[in-house]
């Protein structure tokens, strides 16, 4: 998944949501280089990944891309999603997009001192360009594919990408409402999860991780 739905998934936990961002740069095991909560937003990102990656119904949205494109089809599918999330937006969390930013930023704000350099390089990149709320139009989902396509080792194959999606995005469209309910459950779970072994654990570092919010 891409930012925004990383960030809403570890919503309101400001440790899960440093580390919501964290774990796209932070590789390898976790042997307490982090505070606990971080660790355990990095641990809920990878979750998050690893469920997507085996869902069903993103199986077979991508086998509808085109060969040539279906090697990078999870890049594409990932970025799309934090469209098809903003634009329903009311539909998932109570706050407005804006808002919901902010507290974003300025959670990354307070932990960035905590977070990897590449981590906090984004979260200003993030902040600069108030990345999360660009994905309400089409043009930054095909932008943002094509820009992560130009650091290939092969070449860019994902330049020119937008006529090559044009077909595909009323099956994009339905693949997240299809799917994106069955990842907040189980993100919702995996907290609770992560919960359970923090209480568990009388040497935990960090503070209590927060429940997963109710949903709307």
């Amino acid at each position: 998944m891409n930012f925004l739905a990383h960030f809403h998934l570890a919503w309101p936990d400001p440790g899960l949501v440093a580390g919501a961002l964290e774990g796209d740069y932070f590789k390898g095991p976790l042997r307490g280089d982090h505070s606990g909560d971080i660790e355990a937003g990095v641990r809920l990102h990878r979750a998050v990944d690893a469920y997507t990656d085996s869902h069903p119904a993103l199986a077979a949205l991508r086998r509808q891309f085109p060969p040539a494109l279906r090697r990078y089809a999870g890049i594409v599918i990932d970025i799309s999603f934090d469209h098809y999330l903003t634009r329903d937006w009311q539909r998932y969390h109570h706050r407005p997009l804006p808002e919901f930013s902010r507290e974003v930023y300025r959670v990354l704000n307070t932990r960035q001192g905590e977070l990897t350099p590449g981590a906090q390089r984004m979260a200003h990149r993030l902040q600069e360009h108030d990345i999360l709320n660009c994905y309400h139009r089409w043009d930054a989902v095909t932008s943002t594919a094509e820009r992560i396509g130009s650091r290939l080792r092969r070449g860019n194959a994902l330049a020119g990408l937008a006529p090559q999606l044009h077909p595909l995005r009323p099956a994009m469209a339905q693949a997240f409402v299809d799917f994106y309910p069955d990842l907040r459950d189980f993100a919702a779970d995996f907290r609770r999860q992560l919960n359970q072994s923090a209480s568990a654990d009388s040497k935990q570092r960090g503070p209590r991780i927060a429940p997963p919010p109710e949903t709307h």
